[in-house]
């Protein structure tokens, strides 16, 4: 099992950028995939990014290629950097932690993962 709190959501105006942090503490060695996903209120929780942390391989949803960049600092530090932000990016992001290699679903599945952290929101203003 892994702990993970993320940091780094606040209120910005469209255009602006903001860096989320999810720190990771546990069992930190067991995780293969790092995730971003978000929540607007009334709507379902839905994946940002991902990072196969053994393999390598990053994924993106298509409504974020080229504003967000997922990256890793160490097995402990997963950061979320998003740039040209939207009105429509407004959510309450959580990172999630997928321990052990993944048997099945795949990256933006929500029932892959172990953990999850409570969620950092962000506002982004029109």
């Amino acid at each position: 099992q892994v702990q993970l709190v993320e940091s780094g959501g606040g209120s910005v105006q469209a255009g602006g950028s903001l860096r989320l942090s999810c720190a990771a503490s546990g069992s930190t060695s067991t995780i293969h995939i790092m995730a971003w996903f978000r929540q607007a209120p009334g709507k379902e929780r839905e994946a940002v990014a991902a990072l196969y942390t053994v393999r390598g391989a990053i994924y993106y949803a298509d409504f974020v290629k080229g504003r967000f960049t997922i990256s890793q600092d160490n097995a402990k530090n997963t950061h979320l950097q998003m740039i040209s932000l939207k009105p429509e990016d407004t959510a309450m992001y959580y990172c999630a932690a997928k321990l052990g290699e993944p048997r099945f679903g795949n990256w933006y599945d929500a029932y892959v993962y172990n953990d999850w952290g409570q969620g950092t929101q962000v506002t982004v203003s029109s």
